[in-house]
């Protein structure tokens, strides 16, 4: 378990680096025994982004044949993991399972953290798998040895595109799990389990969004995209997640009780999609009111940040470009399920720009001597992150001059979708209205 005490860290560095990340909802408890269970859409991504959620060292169940694959084992031994012996894998280590569950109760009573990914698989399916009942079982009888409940807290993980470099993640810690009526039953009441599963599940489902299909991504996040640009909302990531899920149930609760008026709801709000694609522009920017004036002199302030900056960036660019570029084509090369492709990413990517850089600073050290090699190791990582941040200003300074551009030569055409977007807007609200039931609402 030599990397449990810096696994916390190291997850917030690598997930923090990889994509655009964002932490939302509650908090994990600091101290004390504490379940914690997530959706499972992105293979070994998914338990470091519950570690940097938590910010404190946790166990995580993990299935058996983790523990001697030759690309992560050392990871999964060396951050403490527990195995679970699943039937799929080897029917005849199953039995094995009830040491593992033993172990979990003796963690949990010694105060610590443990994860689980109830769902029992990574999968890219667009909403929930149905539940195992082991993280009920593990949280009952945590508490029986323990003498009382234990918080079971969840975290939902969303992803814009999980597999693409400096893409949005989001994740959201939930409330913990009501435990009311089941004080002090343990983990052979199947009754208890069946009753603490059926919680689990709400609480994920209530920081996680879960589609129909995938397609229908598109339309949901351009619906409440349309709507919290032109209604007061809250901006806060998990509120935004909150009205997603909300948004998702009310259009599929449309779209069974009267699919002519989703279809026409759909075909509109997909029209508006491809106008904003065709612009590059979003809902939140499309309603700005900002002036062409205080839109040029936000990116004149930018872009004077930027050219002291970009000197550094370029460096950056021409000394990683190898090995960034490799990474790319080894994860392609490699053709892994949907599922694990962002781990095959973080993975490869991890190993090539550490032996690049020590082979950078090698070189440095051969060519001017051991401080150059030694300031080289210190300084190269550094660079290389500073890459990474001018690369996301720019893109963003260059996003807000080319729609500066929009706004000043297509001024009447931007006005008219502006009243186009409201109508919409309201028209999702009417709608939402009219199909809100018990839990739904726009």
């Amino acid at each position: 378990m030599w990397l449990l005490p810096f696994f916390p860290k190291f997850s917030r560095l690598a997930t923090s680096t990889f994509y655009r990340l964002g932490i939302a909802g509650g908090k994990v408890p600091a101290q004390g025994p504490v379940l914690l269970v997530a959706n499972h859409p992105n293979s070994l991504m998914d338990p470091a982004l519950v570690a940097a959620v938590a910010g404190r060292p946790v166990r995580f169940l993990a299935k058996a044949p983790l523990f001697t694959d030759p690309l992560v084992g050392w990871l999964v031994r060396g951050s403490g993991a527990i195995p679970v012996y699943r039937r799929a894998d080897d029917e005849a280590e199953v039995a094995k399972n009830e040491d593992s569950f033993r172990t979990v109760y003796a963690v949990l009573a010694a105060g610590a953290a443990v994860a689980i990914f109830p769902e029992g698989i990574s999968h890219s399916n667009p909403s929930l798998a149905p539940l195992k009942t082991g993280a009920a079982r593990i949280a009952l009888g945590g508490a029986a040895l323990l003498g009382r409940p234990i918080p079971i807290v969840p975290v939902g993980l969303t992803f814009r595109r999980k597999d693409t470099f400096r893409s949005e993640a989001l994740a959201v810690v939930g409330e913990p799990v009501e435990w009311a009526g089941l004080e002090g039953r343990g983990a052979d009441d199947h009754q208890a389990v069946r009753e603490l599963t059926a919680r689990i599940d709400a609480a994920m489902r209530a920081v996680t969004v879960n589609l129909e299909r995938w397609e229908d991504a598109p339309l949901v996040e351009m619906a409440e995209a349309v709507y919290a640009a032109e209604f007061p909302t809250d901006p806060s990531p998990a509120a935004r997640v909150a009205r997603t899920r909300n948004t998702t149930a009310a259009l599929a609760r449309l779209r069974g009780e009267r699919p002519s008026e989703w279809e026409a709801l759909a075909r509109a709000v997909h029209a508006h999609v491809r106008t904003l694609r065709v612009l590059r522009m979003t809902p939140v920017e499309v309603k700005a009111s900002a002036s062409a004036a205080e839109a040029a002199r936000w990116t004149f302030r930018q872009l004077t940040v930027l050219r002291t900056l970009l000197p550094v960036a370029a460096v950056g660019v021409v000394l990683y470009y190898l090995p960034y570029r490799l990474t790319g084509f080894l994860a392609d090369r490699a053709r892994p399920p949907e599922d694990i492709r962002a781990t095959y990413k973080a993975l490869i990517g991890i190993a090539l720009h550490t032996v690049w850089t020590v082979l950078l600073a090698g070189i440095a050290w051969w060519t001017w001597g051991w401080k150059a090699g030694a300031a080289a190791l210190v300084a190269l990582p550094l660079v290389a992150f500073l890459t990474v941040i001018v690369i996301d200003m720019w893109r963003r300074a260059r996003g807000e001059a080319r729609r500066f551009f929009v706004r000043a030569r297509r001024g009447q055409a931007l006005l008219e979708l502006r009243q186009r977007q409201r109508a919409l807007a309201q028209r999702l609200a009417d709608t939402w209205e009219t199909v809100r039931g018990d839990g739904v609402n726009g």
